[in-house]
């Protein structure tokens, strides 16, 4: 069994893989992590490996704790990775999105595949059919345009995000609306179809935390999957503990 730990932005997502299944997943603040982590350990008393990919602040001590508690894999671009990497600055590159693309190459073997994560940004990430990486883009995700919006104005709200009821704004909020949804659906098209004019066999894969909001409006066919970056630093663990 293994433990994958993901530290974003705000929260730490924890999840225990039997072999390739998720079993048990959780959302938690840095301050309950230890708690946490012993209630997982009373259930599943047979854990010892663990992976963790951090994103995000992560204090010296908490790092400690688990290196303490498992035989722990920090991933980076050194740790020993299921695909060939090309992109240009190895050492500027997302471990987020290194575990994106190994889900990637783990469970659409052999495909040329568009990954994109839409959560505090987008960001679209491209293997080939030869297992290689080759890389992508990087843009502002839904939140970040609607605090952009805000923050870079002196008289523009600060909205949450909603489905736009029509595609002409009547009004300063579902003008915001219009535009940020429309926006982000319209970019997501355009780059899907760029992709397929070169990779005409592509598969689409759409992941993170507004995945679900927009692969409901989108007309390409896609493969929305929540846990994917999950999936895929267990595969990088199992990959690494089977070398």
């Amino acid at each position: 069994m293994n433990l994958v730990i993901d530290v974003g932005n705000t929260l730490i997502k924890l999840a225990v893989f039997r072999n390739n299944t998720l079993v048990f997943k959780k959302e938690v603040a840095e301050h309950s992590i230890k708690n946490e982590i012993f209630e997982i350990k009373k259930h599943y008393p047979t854990l010892v490996t663990a992976i963790i990919s951090s994103v995000g602040k992560l204090e010296q001590s908490t790092l400690t704790f688990l290196e303490g508690e498992f035989t722990l894999t920090v991933l980076s671009v050194q740790v020993r990775l299921p695909f060939k990497n090309l992109y240009e600055t190895p050492k500027t590159l997302g471990v987020d999105r290194i575990a994106l693309v190994a889900a990637g190459v783990n469970q659409f073997p052999h495909q040329n595949i568009l990954i994109i994560d839409a959560g505090t940004c987008i960001t679209f990430d491209f293997v080939n059919s030869e297992n290689t990486y080759l890389g992508g883009a990087i843009s502002p995700g839904l939140q970040m345009r609607y605090k952009a919006l805000h923050n870079f104005t002196a008289k523009l709200p600060l909205l949450e995000r909603n489905v736009p009821t029509e595609l002409i704004g009547t009004s300063t909020n579902t003008a915001i609306h219009s535009g940020v949804v429309y926006g982000v659906l319209n970019e997501l098209e355009g780059v899907i179809n760029q992709y397929k004019l070169r990779y005409p066999d592509l598969s689409v894969i759409l992941t993170g935390g507004d995945a679900k909001f927009l692969s409901k409006q989108l007309k390409s066919s896609i493969f929305a999957l929540s846990d994917f970056l999950l999936e895929g630093l267990n595969y990088i663990l199992q990959y690494n503990i089977n070398e």
